[in-house]
């Protein structure tokens, strides 16, 4: 498995895991993010890593990809 913010432009991956309390599932789901989602990296490096899941586009900060495990493919 992967964290969110080791993925490349243009990878694809399902959330494995969301590591984090409550609030930040909460906050997450609120976005479309939750295990079983689909996400495809648009951006990633710099900034924010940018993702399109459910056919929404969301901007995540660095700490917050990292408490998301992908499994590719």
């Amino acid at each position: 498995m992967y964290l969110l913010s080791e993925l490349a432009r243009g990878e694809t991956g399902r959330i494995a895991e969301i590591k984090g309390g409550w609030g930040i599932r909460h906050r997450l789901l609120l976005k479309g993010i939750k295990e079983g989602s689909i996400v495809r990296v648009i951006s990633s490096g710099r900034g924010p890593v940018v993702i399109e899941v459910e056919k929404n586009t969301v901007a995540l900060g660095k700490g917050i990809a990292q408490k998301i495990l992908i499994r590719k493919g």
